[in-house]
C-alpha cells in the first residue's frame, strides 16, 4: 500500500495548497490557513479534458475552504492531468474528437469511455480517501462528501455507491445508461444540476438519472441553458449543500 507524500506546498487568500502522490496518482489538497481543528472533507471529481487544478476546482475549494473551513482534495483522472495517457485513452479520445467533428451525437462514446475510466478510477479515490483520513487535521470517522459533474458524476456515482464514507453529494450533466443501476443504491442526500437545453444528454436522459437515486432527500437543480452554461450561482449553492449537511453531521453528538 503506497502512502501518501506532499511534494509541494503554498498559502494564499486564506486556503493552503498542497501537492501530493499517492503512488503514480497525483492530487492536490486544500486547507483553511488557519485553525489545526478537524473539519469535514469533500473530494471533488473534475471534468472530462480537465485536471485537479482546472479552474473550476480551484474556484469551488476555495469557497469551501475559506466560507466553510473544510477541506478539499481533488486527483487526476486516469489518462487526465498529470498522468499519462495509455493506448486506449488515445483510442477513445479520437473517436470522441471525429464524432464532434462530424456532428454525431458523443454520448454513446463519452459513456462508453467514462465507465472505463470509473472503473479505474473509484479504487484510487478510496486509496486516497483512506490516506487522507490519516492526517490529523482530517481523521476518520469525519463527515466526506463528494462533487463531481459531467465525468465526475460518471466516477463519483459508482464510487458514492460502494463507499459509505461518503455522506453527501453534488452529481449532474451526464447520461444515466451506466450509472441509474448504481444511482439506485445511493440513498444519501444529493443534489443535482442539470441543463435544460443540454445539447448533448437529452432532458429526458438528465431526468432519468435523477430519479434514479434512491435517495430520500434530493434537490433537483434545472437551468435553461447549453451543456456548458451552467450558472456559476450553483457553485455557491453547492457549497450550502454541503455546508448544511457535513456541518450537521460533524456537530451531532456521537
Amino acid at each position: 500500500m503506497h502512502s501518501l507524500q506532499f511534494t509541494a506546498e503554498s498559502s494564499s487568500n486564506g486556503m493552503v495548497e498542497r501537492d501530493f502522490t499517492l503512488g503514480e496518482v497525483p492530487g492536490v489538497l486544500w486547507s483553511p490557513a488557519s485553525g489545526a481543528e478537524r473539519a469535514p472533507l469533500v473530494l471533488m471529481g473534475h471534468g472530462g479534458g480537465n485536471h485537479k487544478k482546472h479552474q473550476a476546482m480551484a474556484g469551488r475549494a476555495q469557497l469551501l475552504v475559506t466560507g466553510c473551513g473544510f477541506h478539499v482534495a481533488v486527483i487526476d483522472a486516469p489518462g487526465h492531468g498529470d498522468r499519462p495517457r495509455t493506448r486506449h485513452d488515445e483510442q477513445e479520445i479520437a473517436v470522441m474528437q471525429r464524432a464532434m467533428a462530424a456532428g454525431e451525437p458523443v454520448g454513446p462514446v463519452v459513456v462508453r469511455y467514462n465507465a472505463h475510466l470509473a472503473e479505474r478510477a473509484v479504487p484510487e479515490w478510496q486509496a486516497t480517501l483512506d490516506a487522507l483520513q490519516e492526517l490529523p487535521e482530517i481523521g476518520t470517522g469525519g463527515p466526506v462528501g463528494y462533487w463531481g459533474l459531467n465525468m465526475g458524476t460518471a466516477i463519483g456515482v459508482p464510487l458514492t455507491a460502494v463507499e459509505p464514507r461518503i455522506t453527501a453529494a453534488v452529481f449532474g450533466l451526464h447520461w444515466p445508461d451506466v450509472l441509474a443501476e448504481k444511482a439506485k443504491q445511493i440513498t444519501i442526500p444529493i443534489e443535482f444540476d442539470m441543463q435544460w437545453d443540454d445539447e448533448h444528454i437529452p432532458r429526458e436522459a438528465g431526468l432519468a438519472l435523477f430519479e434514479a437515486f434512491a435517495s430520500a432527500e434530493k434537490t433537483l437543480h434545472v437551468n435553461a441553458g447549453r451543456h456548458k452554461q451552467l450558472p456559476r450561482f450553483e457553485a455557491d449553492s453547492g457549497v450550502r449543500f454541503f455546508a448544511r449537511h457535513l456541518r450537521r453531521v460533524a456537530t451531532s453528538p456521537a
